[in-house]
């Protein structure tokens, strides 16, 4: 299994390129790929998303939310903020269920390069 981030989807979907997308792009392939819960939130809350990506989002699965979950990752927040590091909600969200389910997370949004350094997040 693989997760994805918002921000790969929304590169992949737009045709950019990036490693990321070339990762993605195999793990859909490979029908590995995963998605965080806030993930598909995020993405599914968009009011132009396009209908095909949508139906394709749906039939993707979703990581598990094990219990504990907000407790740890409220714990991981405080954990990157007491460093001074931008510990966005969602980020942590989708960070935690990553480290919850021992999936790495593709993406290219840097800021979770704190969640890794400091809590454990395996990044592609």
């Amino acid at each position: 299994m693989i997760a994805v981030d918002s921000s790969s989807l929304i590169a992949y979907f737009n045709g950019d390129d990036g490693v990321d997308v070339e990762w993605l792009d195999q793990a859909l392939a490979l029908k590995q790929a995963v998605l965080p819960p806030v993930v598909l939130t995020e993405i599914l809350s968009d009011p132009v998303l396009d209908h095909a990506v949508a139906h394709i989002l749906r039939d993707l699965p979703v990581l598990e939310v094990r219990s504990g979950f907000w407790i740890r990752a409220a714990a991981t927040r405080a954990r990157i903020l007491a460093k001074r590091l931008r510990a966005r909600l969602a980020d942590t969200l989708i960070a935690q269920s990553c480290i919850d389910n021992r999936t790495p997370l593709i993406t290219r949004d840097g800021d979770f390069r704190h969640f890794s350094a400091h809590a454990g997040l395996d990044l592609l």
